[in-house]
């Protein structure tokens, strides 16, 4: 085993409620890269809890985030991210130079059931393996 001598890259995902697409592309990214990546994700005006249906849909793929809670966009956890991915918070999330940003064009899955957020989910996957692609190359 080797010792890491670079830090993780980090990636935040910012949507108004926290509660649906920011919460499936945290819980994917923090899955699907087994920890080498650094994951925040957090809103605008996050909601009281996230949203039962992506959690059901996420759920089938045997991915867990029932125990997980909307959070507040902080200017702190923008400074601390490498990679800000927004998802409908528009000029709402702070900017800094140097960066890397991404607007990630998804339907929002509030108040939809579960057959209506399972494409949405989807579309978040593939471009969650993209973006460790990017960050990882080795992951490949």
């Amino acid at each position: 085993m080797s010792t890491e001598t670079t830090r993780k890259p980090s990636v935040l995902f910012v949507c108004i409620h926290n509660a649906g697409r920011s919460q499936m592309a945290a819980a994917f990214l923090t899955t699907l890269s087994r920890g080498a990546i650094e994951v925040r994700s957090a809103g605008s005006k996050p909601a009281d809890k996230v949203n039962p249906a992506a959690v059901e849909a996420m759920a089938e793929l045997g991915i867990d985030m029932s125990a997980e809670i909307p959070k507040i966009l902080t200017t702190e956890a923008v400074k601390e991210s490498d990679v800000v991915i927004t998802m409908g918070c528009g000029d709402e999330c702070p900017y800094f130079p140097g960066k890397r940003y991404e607007d990630w064009v998804l339907e929002d899955p509030a108040g939809k059931g579960v057959e209506s957020v399972r494409p949405i989910r989807d579309q978040i996957r593939a471009r969650v393996e993209d973006l460790i692609a990017s960050l990882l190359p080795a992951a490949k």
